[in-house]
């Protein structure tokens, strides 16, 4: 059995189709997130409780492995970890073919066969010797770039300022910095020794002040990366590009009010090059998407937050630093584009409400007089 889902081959239906310690089981470890993640931005698989289930019912003949990240490591494309897992198979000797049967087949189907070939035989090298795979595919797996994640408050401000500095402007990427900047002051002075709740508003007030818009979306499409992604990706020069997207100016919405995705052509590409160069205007009066009702109520996020933060860092004790970290995390909650936000947007403020409640009634510090 070739598990090339770990959900669904730990589903009921195919757990029952395993004989203990006689099926030849193999299963890929990638983890591909069902339709519940789209209704639950929270859900998390249960990675280790499937893999339990399965090895209860094949026992231990069951095998695990990562087909899906290391086939991409090795040849640029995640589909070539079914192939993987069948040299994988193969080499245990569960499947009861010639290798060369396979390699022909392979190429008379005619699809991908030098990459569909290849994967075969780093499957077959796998489960031979996975160590020695191991020490090839961990450098090509390291991450790289904004993959890598921040080892330090300073790394992750200097990142942040970057990036806003390319998503807007310098001034506007100042303004973050002196804002975490007088956090960590507070923090300091008022707290001392505990620590998290500058990084935390280090990381939410750039999640509201870099929102992804139309200006935005235009960049990250028109500034190379998505380009070569897609070269990295993708073979071939006759790819055809098509967008679906739900613009709030040109959308119609559904009998819920909810926003249509429409389908756009390749033309958006050159559109989204243009559109770009116009985020100067985010935010002002010519700024043609800023009076919808989605972008009013991010700007009025931010200056909520803003306001938010003062509050905080005139009122911050060591009492009611857990409180206020706890505040500055609110902005995580709110997830998601159009009503989907909307739902979101009330939750987290019904949050922020009782825990702003509970930070202004916290008992203040009193001194005492010198004896």
């Amino acid at each position: 059995m070739l598990g090339c889902d770990l959900v669904v081959t730990g589903a009921k239906k195919v757990l029952a189709g395993m004989r203990k310690d006689e099926s030849g089981v193999v299963v890929n470890t990638a983890e591909v997130y069902p339709g519940d993640f789209a209704r639950n931005a929270d859900f998390s698989l249960p990675t280790e409780r499937l893999k339990k289930a399965i090895r209860a019912h094949a026992g231990e003949s069951a095998r695990f492995v990562d087909a899906s990240g290391i086939a991409t490591a090795l040849l640029g494309n995640s589909i070539a970890g079914n192939m993987f897992m069948l040299g994988y198979a193969w080499q245990m000797g569960m499947v009861p073919l010639s290798e060369a049967s396979i390699l022909k087949a392979i190429e008379l189907n005619g699809e991908a066969v030098a990459m569909n070939q290849a994967a075969f035989v780093w499957g077959r090298r796998a489960a031979a010797n996975p160590q020695a795979v191991d020490a090839i595919v961990a450098p090509l797996r390291k991450p790289q770039g904004v993959r890598q994640l921040s080892q330090s408050l300073d790394e992750i401000i200097a990142r942040r300022v970057a990036f806003l500095t390319d998503y807007q402007d310098g001034a506007y990427a100042e303004r973050y910095r002196a804002r975490v900047a007088a956090m960590i002051a507070a923090e300091t002075a008022r707290a001392p020794g505990k620590t998290g709740l500058a990084e935390a508003v280090a990381r939410h007030l750039f999640k509201l002040m870099a929102i992804k818009d139309e200006y935005e979306v235009a960049r990250l499409f028109s500034n190379g990366a998505f380009r070569k992604q897609v070269d990295a990706t993708f073979e071939g020069d006759k790819l055809r590009y098509e967008f679906h997207m739900a613009p709030p100016l040109l959308s119609k919405r559904d009998k819920d009010g909810h926003l249509i995705k429409q389908s756009f052509g390749p033309w958006m590409m050159t559109a989204f090059g243009w559109l770009a160069k116009l985020r100067g205007l985010r935010g002002g009066a010519l700024d043609m998407f800023g009076k919808t009702a989605e972008r009013r109520m991010e700007r009025q996020l931010l200056a909520d937050y803003d306001k938010l933060l003062d509050e905080i860092a005139g009122a911050l004790t060591p009492e009611t630093h857990a409180t206020a970290l706890a505040l500055a995390t609110i902005p995580e909650k709110i997830r998601g584009f159009g009503h989907v936000k909307e739902k979101n947007v009330a939750e987290a403020k019904a949050e922020e409400a009782r825990l702003l409640e509970k930070f202004r009634k916290a008992p203040k510090p009193t001194l005492q007089a010198a004896e």
